[in-house]
């Protein structure tokens, strides 16, 4: 996989932001029962800054879509770019939607695609010009929640993981994120797609972030709209003083208007430059 990986990078060369799409897994995918067809199977698709403009910042692009689809065009393409043209590694995730008929436990399939890619990415940050020690990840919506579940479940692998490469993310950016399983704050949507129509309370519990955050959780910028209609801003807020409680560096932008995947309709400045303000701030980026 390495070599696979070496070999494309070198074929597209520093010439310009260089988009590759590889798979996630060189084999089996875990927890998978069917082969995947290529339209569902996971994959990376990697945006590189050139080399006069790279950092050695990296971050795992998680798009949202309820569990259910993917928004893969404005939740992860139009933010890979962005974020290769300011200098950092951007890495879209096409991860697997939690099915029952194609998974053990449809529950973990999301977080293992998560996994697999943080692995990835930190298993050849030589050959993309990364630094292993600022990888983060920045999730929208539904892939909020799957953002926040890699930054508060990175104890324990659900990937092969023999060489013991470090799962946590160093930063954490959610927009708009679903957080909680509970069903006075979650997005039912993305909860039933995720979890089924009846999870145990020990599932719901696992799977609502806020209650999963420690002192180690990663520095955490937020973003939300108090009029969202789709995720309710208070998921945002519980994560926020959950992360407080704990002394987590943690930022959290609350706007009074704008709905449910605001950020898509602002220019790329508005919602870029405060991220990259909180990077410069915990000394993620330069």
């Amino acid at each position: 996989m390495k070599i696979l990986i070496s070999m494309l990078f070198l074929m597209v060369g520093y010439t310009a932001v260089a988009q590759l799409v590889l798979p996630l897994y060189p084999d089996t995918i875990p927890g998978s029962t069917v082969k995947l067809s290529k339209e569902d199977a996971p994959t990376l698709t990697l945006y590189l800054p050139i080399k006069e403009k790279a950092t050695g910042t990296a971050v795992l692009v998680i798009p949202g879509g309820a569990y259910g689809f993917l928004a893969f065009e404005e939740e992860g393409i139009a933010i890979g770019k962005a974020f290769a043209e300011k200098g950092i590694a951007a890495f879209v995730l096409k991860y697997r939607l939690p099915k029952k008929e194609t998974m053990r436990d449809k529950s973990y399939g999301p977080l293992m695609d998560a996994q697999q890619a943080m692995k990835v990415i930190r298993s050849n940050a030589v050959n993309w010009n990364v630094n292993p020690a600022k990888v983060g990840v920045i999730g929208y919506s539904a892939g909020g929640h799957l953002a926040s579940t890699l930054g508060t479940h990175f104890t324990k692998s659900y990937i092969p993981n023999k060489d013991n490469i470090g799962l946590r993310p160093d930063f954490m950016i959610l927009v708009y994120p679903v957080i909680s399983m509970d069903d006075q704050l979650t997005h039912m949507g993305s909860k039933i797609n995720l979890l089924g129509i009846e999870p145990s309370k020990e599932k719901v519990d696992l799977f609502s972030n806020e209650l999963q955050v420690t002192k180690e959780t990663p520095p955490t910028y937020l973003t939300h709209c108090g009029d969202d209609q789709v995720v309710d801003v208070n998921n945002s807020i519980v994560f926020y003083q959950a992360l407080q409680k704990n002394g987590v560096d943690a930022e959290l932008h609350l706007f009074p208007k704008g709905n449910h995947g605001f950020t898509q309709r602002l220019p790329v400045s508005e919602w870029l430059d405060p991220m990259l303000g909180f990077l410069k701030r915990e000394g993620f980026y330069k």
